[in-house]
């Protein structure tokens, strides 16, 4: 049975009704869905550190290819100077201090925070999901940090002996140079025919005799000073050594103090945490030790208007008996 008809004589009756007594207007029209609340400020700073992380995060994937592209020579692969990872570096460091000191002002108010036990446990979880967010940026940052310094050690190194290998080459060189040097003296050298044109003649082979003289004598090395060019090349190859291994034993220990002071940040905020909790459960044990005081003074006090109870039950029934004994006689 359709009631369709029925039911909109109905609501224009209701309408028409309202209208006449100026209860509503046909402006007016039910709120199916209610008004949404408005965003507490907490979730509004909470989202702005949440944004602020995540384009940390974007821009860090957006350059990471370029941070890390060491070799100039790949066209392929984008470029960067650096002073431009510089740049990268330091910005991202302010916005995780930046990050960090507004989690701990969070932290702060929401300790603060006066209302219901269920809100402020969902402030808690809603900090703690956005440190583990910011832990995890600050993770890929300092890998792709460390990276880059491990590269631009290697680098280093790798220019140290390609240095020292070029000094032998470039010994060897000047030998070769000298060598052909004085060949060519000599060639060039002619015996005087004449007297009458022996002046420049004279001049030309004085010159070549002082060339080769010095070509000879820069040549010819005593054996003293081969031994102590011998001993200082010696000197510097041990030092360069040494060098090297401090910087290995620098590195590995500027690793290790990253490690370590990731540890120690993530420790210590498991032991502001611990601190939390333990504060929570003292000022619980507290709240405890007073009800647990509060019921043994009212348990006391029932025992006693018990205990005064029977006395007066015991009195009262012994005058009883007494009564009884004296008014039967």
């Amino acid at each position: 049975m359709d009631i369709t008809t029925l039911f909109r004589a109905c609501v224009k009756t209701i309408r028409t009704r309202n209208k006449a007594f100026g209860v509503g207007g046909e402006t007016e029209k039910p709120k199916i869905f209610q008004n949404r609340p408005q965003k507490s400020e907490f979730v509004i700073k909470a989202k702005e550190v949440l944004g602020q992380i995540t384009r940390l995060r974007d821009f860090i994937f957006e350059h990471r290819k370029a941070y890390l592209n060491f070799a100039s020579h790949l066209s392929d692969v984008p470029q960067m100077s650096d002073i431009e990872r510089d740049k990268i570096d330091s910005g991202a460091q302010r916005i995780i201090n930046t990050c960090s000191h507004l989690i701990q002002d969070f932290k702060k108010e929401s300790d603060c925070f006066v209302g219901s036990p269920q809100l402020k446990e969902h402030h808690q979880a809603v900090l703690e999901l956005v440190e583990s967010y910011l832990k995890a940026v600050c993770k890929l940052y300092s890998e792709q940090r460390a990276i880059r310094v491990k590269r631009a050690l290697e680098v280093q190194k790798m220019a140290k002996l390609e240095l020292d290998v070029n000094i032998p080459n470039l010994e060897t060189t000047l030998l070769k140079r000298n060598k052909t040097l004085l060949n060519e003296n000599k060639e060039n050298q002619v015996p005087a025919k004449d007297s009458n044109d022996s002046t420049p003649r004279k001049l030309t082979h004085s010159n070549g005799e002082d060339a080769s003289q010095f070509l000879l004598e820069d040549e010819q090395l005593s054996a003293e000073e081969m031994q102590m060019f011998e001993s200082e090349n010696a000197n510097l190859y041990n030092e360069l050594n040494s060098l090297t291994e401090e910087v290995k034993q620098i590195e590995s220990k500027v690793v290790r103090i990253a490690e370590l002071q990731e540890i120690f940040t993530e420790k210590v905020l498991q032991q502001e945490v611990d601190i939390d909790r333990i504060a929570n459960t003292v000022v619980g044990a507290t709240e405890n030790v007073k009800d647990a005081n509060e019921q043994i003074r009212q348990a006391i006090q029932r025992n006693a208007g018990l205990r005064v109870w029977v006395l007066f039950f015991l009195l009262v029934m012994s005058f009883s008996l007494l009564f009884l004994d004296w008014y039967n006689d």
